[in-house]
């Protein structure tokens, strides 16, 4: 038993069973056992890899489309070029050096930033950024960046937001919990809170005993905060994380070890826990506050930005089995069975902004 394993279930012993997102909120980040607080997640030696790590031609097309999303803009001066949730630092480090060859000019207009909470991972971040060249600031929050345009990206930024889910009982939904059992291990049990019938998706009566949906406020509020800044000072942001389009009725939440599945209630703080997103909630809060909200699947947007032509550039004078290489990458981002259609893309500005942005019929 992990020692936030040991403390979460004197936890619930003491004060009774506890919420899902306070669970994930105590997994993830908690001061002394958080899975963020205390490893290194990222990569083939860590838990799971981003797009970044993948290939260079990921950060690659971002840097292009927040360029293009500047220049729709009005090409802004003062701006702030900013990542919310960075990782390792990885896709600034390639959005600034193709901004630097494309536009030097520009990136010494820019404020570049990175919000991040975790000073664990602000001192790898700024080991990786360090030979960039560029003056970088670090946030707690969104809502501390300068008051100036914001062109903003976030790769895999929502699905680690605390997520509440339901449990349908019945007619009603009740809150699920984590609990312990007779063994004295970690359990879910249903709450006695419920949500209101507004909050449920299409569908939701007719689901079957036991159906789990998801609900998000955290992440909603995340994007509103986003939302707000850009809405009163201008800017774009764009938002790449795996969820679904459409609301819907499924229990997605999961823990990723070494590369592989687990029992979300198994390491309490040596697992990585996520859920799927649910894009149309971001949508909906983006255009709340008066911006235009853009979604299409991650392969149609980098297909649509060049990865092909960007891939085959790189190939050209490359060897056999480099070419091959960057095939693989490309599946992985782009394939239908891979990052493809599972991860989403969406992108805000205000109304009327002509974003580069796929046509999705």
């Amino acid at each position: 038993m992990t020692a936030l394993k040991t403390r979460i279930a004197s936890l619930i012993a003491a004060s009774g069973p506890i919420s899902v997102a306070e669970y994930m909120a105590l997994c993830l980040f908690d001061p002394a056992d958080g899975y963020y607080t205390t490893r290194e997640p990222f990569g083939t030696e860590g838990d799971f890899t981003t797009a970044p790590e993948i290939s260079q031609m990921f950060g690659e097309l971002v840097a292009i489309w927040l360029y293009a999303a500047w220049q729709a803009s009005g090409r802004p001066a003062g701006a702030t070029l900013a990542e919310i949730g960075p990782g390792r630092g990885t896709l600034m480090k390639d959005v600034l050096r193709v901004l630097t060859r494309l536009d030097a000019a520009f990136v010494a207009s820019v404020s570049a930033a990175l919000v991040e909470t975790s000073p664990r991972l602000r001192e790898v971040q700024k080991r990786t950024l360090a030979d960039s060249g560029i003056r970088i600031e670090w946030h707690d929050t969104v809502s501390t960046l300068r008051d100036a345009p914001l062109f903003i990206v976030g790769n895999e930024l929502f699905d680690a937001i605390p997520t509440r889910q339901f449990v349908k009982i019945g007619a009603a939904w009740h809150e699920r919990a984590v609990g312990v059992s007779e063994p004295g291990e970690l359990a879910f049990v249903a709450g006695p809170a419920t949500i209101e019938a507004a909050f449920l998706p299409p569908g939701s009566k007719d689901a079957p005993e036991g159906s789990i949906f998801e609900l998000a406020p955290a992440r909603t509020a995340t994007m509103e905060a986003v939302a707000e800044r850009i809405a009163a000072s201008g800017g774009a942001g764009l938002f790449l994380d795996y969820g679904h389009l459409s609301p819907g009725i499924g229990d997605t939440l999961q823990a990723l070890r070494r590369h592989r599945y687990e029992d979300v209630l198994a390491t309490p703080g040596e697992a990585d826990l996520t859920s799927h997103v649910d894009f149309a909630a971001l949508a909906s809060a983006a255009r709340a506050h008066g911006l235009d909200a853009h979604l299409a699947t991650q392969g149609e947007f980098l297909l649509a930005m060049g990865l092909l032509e960007r891939a085959g550039k790189l190939g050209a004078n490359a060897d056999d089995a480099a070419r091959e290489k960057i095939h693989s990458e490309v599946e992985r981002l782009a394939g239908p069975d891979a990052m493809g259609t599972l991860f989403k893309v969406i992108a805000i500005a205000p109304r009327g902004t002509k974003l580069p942005f796929p046509t999705v019929s």
